[in-house]
């Protein structure tokens, strides 16, 4: 159902202050938490075998210094001790291998069963939501959190908690194992540590606050290409190409500045710490240390050559630990997002719903505000007897699209009462409520999928005979029949459909479902003029034995209605037929005449 913008800002909220960063990342890391936590045993135990297989990582280290320590001895050397050596190596090696392929394996089968589970989460949620909650937001948003969030979580998943050990695990067993040889050992191996340390801590300064901001440099830079390609038609026409590619040039640049100030400081400081964790710079500085601690006497030359080989281990876990990081953050973030969507109020289901009692729609003293504007529709009242045709029309911002969305519960009152069959739309179940309210909306959706199928979505057991006449009746039948596939054709593949053309697919749906309500937000808004007089025949007929609702700006196709309601500030202005409105010379009269003379320009 189409809610027109000026109907939802005639009041703008303050602005409400941006969140405290250290409050929304404490948010984060719950809302992180909260989600991990059908798979977080099979990570607990992936982390365990990972655990394992770094501390068999550090074993052919030490059997290189013992191998080492072997030919070294004067004489032959033992054939054995070699072999064993080796042996250690192959064996640390495969465990290693071996236990980290299992634990990865085990993290991404986490992975793929968590991202199941969330979107089936929000698949069931959002079948809860009201209606007019998907009106009020993208379809990118949706898609975002279905999509684009739950795979931002598979770093966290799949990968961080196995690497993540492995990285703290083999350099602390590392150091222990040097600190048991020569305590100077462990404390050469972390001296390039602090400097890095140090390098990271200065340049993550206020990081979340320039992430935000970056977050706001790039949707104003998507704001920017949106507004120049959806206005490029009268962009053009009028010759303001350049002015309007202007906007996005300002906010290219503004936020190029900020990137470049923000970046360029960190960009000196990463050069040093990470030459400080560099394996030649560890190299050069482990060499140094252990020939100064073996001429001391401190250390064996095998020992130096394990503090050498396990010092090169440093850099690399650093770095893992780094990037673990920055992929928790980018987790944590779109984990938020995930719960925030997940926490949407559902729409409130009736313990005890009431069953209806015929068709008769009736609005009493209906008040209406949305959560972020104030109070959209006074007091409405209006009586729609079953299986008659009622009209909306009113200005734009009026409230008559909103008002039709109250009759199928896209959104509940603030006030008053909606009632169906002489019950509240708030006490019917709401599986019940749509099989008895249809309705069709001016933005058409229609699925990837065949158009037979598009049109049985309200009734998927409909027969060919019922699907044929129901688009007969929307005067869409004999296109379909001459698609390449017919009813079989693909939407959005061969079955490419006009504006009017998938307007009348919605009527076949509408039709089809057989619903004894129905709302039609702007039916004809797509038609042209020749199918026009078409649809209202079939509307006509539709309307026999149901009670229909009709929202239209073209006042000719609403003149056979049984009452026209008009609306405006959200207010019911004037109410009763064509002839006796016209005849009234109020409000209707003047849009009439304003619709003729418009009519006869043409």
């Amino acid at each position: 159902m189409t809610t027109t913008t000026d109907e939802r800002t005639q009041a703008v909220p303050a602005a409400e202050a941006p969140p405290d960063p250290r409050v929304r990342a404490r948010a984060e890391a719950a809302a992180l938490a909260e989600l991990l936590r059908p798979v977080r045993g099979t990570i607990r135990f992936a982390q365990v075998l990972s655990a394992v297989g770094a501390a068999a990582g550090l074993v052919p280290f030490v059997a290189l210094a013992w191998l080492a320590g072997t030919l070294l001895e004067p004489g032959p050397p033992d054939s054995g001790a070699v072999l064993g050596a080796v042996w250690l190596i192959v064996g640390g090696l495969g465990a290693r291998g071996l236990l980290t392929g299992v634990a990865l394996a085990l993290t991404h089968f986490a992975d793929v069963r968590l991202q199941a589970i969330l979107r089936r989460r929000m698949v069931a949620h959002l079948g809860r939501v009201p209606l007019g909650w998907f009106s009020e937001r993208s379809s990118g948003v949706v898609r975002k959190s279905a999509q684009d969030d739950v795979h931002e979580l598979h770093q966290i998943v799949a990968h961080h908690p196995v690497e993540w050990v492995g990285a703290w695990v083999l350099p602390v067993a590392g150091l222990g194992y040097l600190a048991w040889l020569d305590w100077r050992l462990a404390l050469l191996a972390l001296a390039p540590i602090p400097f890095y340390v140090a390098a990271y801590a200065w340049m993550m300064r206020g990081h979340v606050e320039k992430a935000q901001q970056m977050d706001a440099g790039n949707a104003r830079i998507s704001s920017a290409v949106v507004e120049f390609v959806t206005g490029i038609a009268v962009v053009k026409t009028f010759g303001q190409a350049r002015r309007a590619h202007r906007g996005y040039l300002d906010a290219a640049r503004d936020f190029s500045r900020f990137y470049s100030e923000w970046v360029r400081p960190m960009l000196r400081i990463e050069v040093f710490a990470t030459m400080a964790i560099s394996a030649p710079f560890v190299l050069l500085l482990s060499c140094a240390g252990t020939v100064w601690f073996v001429e001391a006497g401190w250390i064996t030359p095998v020992e130096a050559m394990t503090g050498i080989l396990i010092s090169m281990v440093v850099p690399t876990t650093i770095m893992a630990l780094g990037f673990g990081a920055q992929n928790r953050r980018t987790a944590a973030a779109a984990a938020l997002r995930i719960h925030e969507l997940l926490q949407t109020p559902a729409l409130p289901v009736p313990d005890t719903p009431r069953e209806l009692r015929g068709h008769r729609v009736e609005l009493d003293g209906v008040r209406f505000a949305y959560s972020d504007g104030a109070e959209v529709l006074h007091g409405i009242d209006l009586d729609c007897p079953e299986g008659t045709v009622t009209a909306l029309v009113g200005p734009s911002g009026s409230g008559k699209s909103t008002l039709a969305t109250l009759v199928a519960r896209f959104h509940d009152v603030t006030g008053g009462q909606v009632r169906i069959g002489g019950v509240d739309v708030r006490e019917i179940d709401p599986a019940v409520l749509y099989r008895h309210v249809g309705f069709v909306l001016q933005d058409v959706q229609l699925l990837h999928g065949t158009v037979a199928d598009n049109i049985r979505l309200g009734r998927a057991d409909a027969s060919d005979e019922d699907l044929h006449a129901a688009c007969r009746a929307a005067r869409i039948h004999e296109r379909i029949l001459a698609l390449p596939r017919g009813y079989d054709s693909v939407v959005g593949e061969d079955a490419l459909l006009s504006g009017g053309e998938a307007q009348r697919v919605s009527i076949a749906r509408a039709l089809l479902a057989d619903t004894p309500v129905l709302v039609l937000d702007e039916a004809t808004a797509f038609t042209d003029p020749e199918s026009e007089a078409e649809i209202q025949d079939a509307l006509s007929e539709l309307a026999r034995g149901r009670t229909v609702i009709v929202i239209a700006h073209r006042l000719s196709t609403i003149t056979g209605a049984d009452r026209i309601a008009v609306v405006d500030g959200g207010r019911i202005v004037e109410s009763g037929r064509h002839d006796e409105l016209v005849a009234a010379g109020g409000r209707y009269a003047a849009m009439w005449a304003a619709h003729r003379t418009g009519e006869d320009a043409r």
